[in-house]
C-alpha cells in the first residue's frame, strides 16, 4: 500500500495498543498453566497472532473477542505439530526453548516468513544443543525433537534479549536447577525485567545472581486468573515524538511504572542534538532518528548494531529514509549520525518494516512538502490502527 501524507501537526487524544512484548509473555505463561487465564488485551497485531497460532498448534485453547483473550492450557502433545512464527522474532526465540523442553518423541517444526528465516539464532541453538536438545537446522525451518536438560547456560550479553527470555520461561519446567549467565554486559535489560515480572505473576521463582539467574527446576506455572496487558510504550513513542516536533497529543492508558524500557522515550527525545544511546531501547532508534532529522544540531545515535538484523537493516533503512526526505544521515557501525534541520518531503521506502513506516509518518508532520511511504501496510505488524489514529488526530492521508 502506498500512502501520501500532507504536512501538518497532530492534535487530540490517543490510546496506544497493548504492548506486544508484554502480550507475548503473558500468552506463553498462561499456556503453561492448567486451567484458564483471562488476559485483558483490547488490540491485536500480526506478531501477537503468530504467538496465538503457535500455542493453538500446541493444543492450547485460545478464545478471544475485541477486549479479552482466554487461554486454557497446558500444552498437549499433537500428532503433527508445525509452528508458523510468521515474521515474529519474539515468537520464534520464545518458542525454541519451550519446544526443546518437551518430550523427545514430540517432534515440532518451526517455520516463518519474510526475513525471519534468515535471522540468526546460533548462540541460542548452541546452548540448547549443548544441554541435550535434539534439533535439525540452524535457520528456519528448524525441527525440534526435545530432550532439553537443566544445567549451566551462558550467553553473551550483547545479543538478543529474546534468547534470555526464552530460556527464563522454559528452564523452570525442567527437572533440576539451572543457572543462566551473561558473559558480557547485558543489553536490553528492560526486556528481561519485563519477562521476570510476568514470571512472578505466574508463580515462577527465579533468583538473581551476580551475572545472571538461578532457576529452580520442577516448577509449575500457576494462573493468576486475570491479568491486564500494559499499553505499549514502543507505540506511544511515535505520538510522543510527534509532540516533540510540535504536535499536541494526549497519550492515554500508559503505566509510568512499567518495566518496559521504551518508557524512556521522553528522556531520550530531550537528548536529541547530542549523543543518544539506545543500547537498552533499540526499538526507539527509528523514531528518534526521524525526530532528530527535523531538529537543529547534530545527533549521534549509538548502541543499535543489532538493528541490522530486524525486519530490515534498520540503520540503513532510516539513513535512506532521512536522506530521501532531504535530511542528512550517515551510518556508523552501531548507529547513525544525523545532522538535523529542515526536512523537505519526498518518497520513503518502508522496507517492509513497521517501525520505519511509522517513523516516516511522524517525520511527515513537519516536512515542507508531502511524504509518500511505500509499503505502509507494514505498520500492521505491531500497530494495525496506526494510520486510523493518525487521521483521527488530524493527519491528512491519501491512499494510492
Amino acid at each position: 500500500m502506498k500512502i501520501t501524507i500532507e504536512p501538518g501537526v497532530l492534535q487530540g487524544a490517543v490510546t496506544p495498543p497493548p504492548s506486544k512484548s508484554h502480550v507475548h509473555r503473558l500468552l506463553i505463561a498462561a499456556a503453561l498453566c492448567s486451567g484458564e487465564t483471562a488476559i485483558l488485551c483490547p488490540g491485536d497485531n500480526a506478531d501477537i497472532q503468530a504467538t496465538i497460532r503457535c500455542l493453538q498448534a500446541l493444543g492450547v485453547s485460545v478464545q478471544r473477542d475485541a477486549r479479552m483473550i482466554r487461554i486454557s492450557g497446558p500444552l498437549q502433545k499433537m500428532e503433527k505439530t508445525e509452528l508458523d512464527c510468521g515474521e515474529s522474532g519474539s515468537t520464534l526465540r520464545f518458542m525454541l526453548p519451550l519446544c526443546a523442553a518437551q518430550e523427545k518423541d514430540w517432534p515440532i517444526l518451526l517455520t516463518g516468513h519474510g526475513r525471519l528465516p534468515s535471522r540468526p539464532n546460533g548462540p541460542l541453538l548452541e546452548q540448547l544443543r549443548e544441554h541435550g536438545a535434539q534439533m535439525e537446522g540452524d535457520f528456519l525451518p528448524i525441527l525440534v525433537h526435545g530432550g532439553l536438560k537443566s544445567g549451566d547456560y551462558a550467553l553473551p550479553g550483547n545479543i538478543s534479549s529474546q534468547y534470555f527470555t526464552g530460556l527464563l520461561m522454559a528452564l523452570p519446567l525442567l527437572a533440576g536447577e539451572s543457572r543462566l549467565r551473561y558473559t558480557s554486559p547485558l543489553e536490553s535489560m528492560p526486556y528481561v525485567d519485563l519477562t521476570l515480572s510476568v514470571l512472578r505473576q505466574f508463580g515462577i521463582r527465579i533468583e538473581e545472581i551476580a551475572d545472571g539467574w538461578r532457576i529452580p527446576g520442577n516448577q509449575r506455572y500457576i494462573s493468576p486468573g486475570f491479568v491486564e496487558a500494559e499499553g505499549d510504550w514502543s507505540a506511544a513513542a511515535f505520538w510522543l515524538s510527534a509532540n516533540h516536533l510540535g504536535s499536541e497529543i494526549q497519550v492515554l492508558g500508559m503505566n509510568p511504572a512499567s518495566p518496559q524500557g521504551d518508557k524512556a522515550i521522553e528522556r531520550l527525545l530531550n537528548q536529541i542534538g547530542g549523543e543518544v544511546d539506545v543500547t537498552d531501547t533499540p526499538d526507539l532508534m527509528p523514531v528518534l532518528s526521524a525526530a532528530a532529522a527535523a531538529r537543529p544540531g547534530e545527533t549521534v545515535i549509538s548502541g543499535a548494531a543489532r538493528l541490522r538484523i530486524k525486519e530490515s537493516d534498520r540503520l540503513s533503512a532510516m539513513a535512506k529514509a532521512i536522506n530521501a526526505l532531504g535530511g542528512a544521515a550517515e551510518e556508523k557501525e552501531d548507529g547513525l549520525i544525523i545532522r538535523g534541520g529542515k526536512i523537505l518531503g519526498g518518497v520513503v521506502d518502508g522496507m517492509n518494516d513497521h517501525r520505519v513506516v511509522m517513523s516516516a509518518a511522524i517525520a511527515a508532520t513537519v516536512c515542507q512538502a508531502p511524504v509518500t511511504i511505500l509499503g505502509a501496510e507494514a505498520a500492521d505488524k505491531s500497530y494495525p490502527g496506526f494510520f486510523e489514529d493518525f487521521v483521527r488526530l488530524g493527519g491528512k492521508i491519501h491512499v494510492g
